[in-house]
């Protein structure tokens, strides 16, 4: 064994970089969003607007995968995907799901729990027809979650981008995005000797409660 090689269990880092607490942070989560993102955002992070989407079957199996947030409206944050992927499916029978950022440059990540809602047709068309050409034709391409081969899957892409060459793509009828609506939002910042700032946003009879959460 190489005795240079570090083991699993040594491998730790000591944040440091800020702080955070209850009299600085915004009284409104989105507000206290919008800035966290934006600061990922001027730091020039890497995919700043990645998130962790996890959502749970109708057996309790929990699953989790990478996403990108493409928007915030009415206290909604939208993604978009096929509908009858497995995570659309998990979100047909338990809508409830939660969102993870993570800026390890900034040594900060936001928790995100809620219950999801479906976009309706024109509004999900509305960011589907502002997509590249190729990536109109790919969603129709991929029958997300299917088993299936490389070879078919460019067969598929090669033959319905001859059939879109004129660039009217519509909609497909399995694709569209979704609103996730929070009842709660946790802010961490790193600090240390694991001493990490966490402070919660907790709805409440419409009232957003700010709490301090031990780490």
């Amino acid at each position: 064994m190489n005795p240079d090689k570090q083991t699993l269990h040594a491998i730790r880092t000591d944040y440091s970089r800020a702080e955070l607490a209850e009299a600085s942070v915004a009284s409104d989560p989105f507000v206290q969003f919008g800035r966290w993102i934006d600061e990922a955002i001027a730091a020039q992070v890497a995919e700043p607007t990645a998130m962790v989407l996890s959502t749970v079957d109708d057996a309790g199996r929990p699953a989790s995968r990478v996403v990108l947030l493409k928007g915030i409206v009415d206290g909604g944050l939208r993604f978009y995907t096929n509908y009858a992927s497995r995570k659309g499916r998990h979100l047909l029978t338990n809508p409830s799901a939660s969102l993870l950022f993570f800026w390890p440059e900034l040594e900060r990540q936001v928790r995100v729990e809620g219950v999801t809602r479906r976009l309706s047709e024109e509004e999900s068309f509305d960011y589907f027809s502002s997509r590249p050409l190729e990536s109109r034709i790919g969603a129709w391409a991929s029958a997300q979650s299917t088993v299936t081969t490389r070879a078919d899957l460019e067969r598929t892409y090669r033959e319905l981008s001859e059939r879109f060459a004129d660039g009217n793509v519509p909609l497909p009828p399995t694709w569209g995005g979704y609103a996730l609506h929070p009842d709660r939002l946790e802010f961490w910042q790193g600090r240390p000797s694991r001493m990490h700032d966490r402070i919660q946003y907790r709805l409440d009879h419409d009232a957003w409660i700010i709490e301090r959460l031990s780490p």
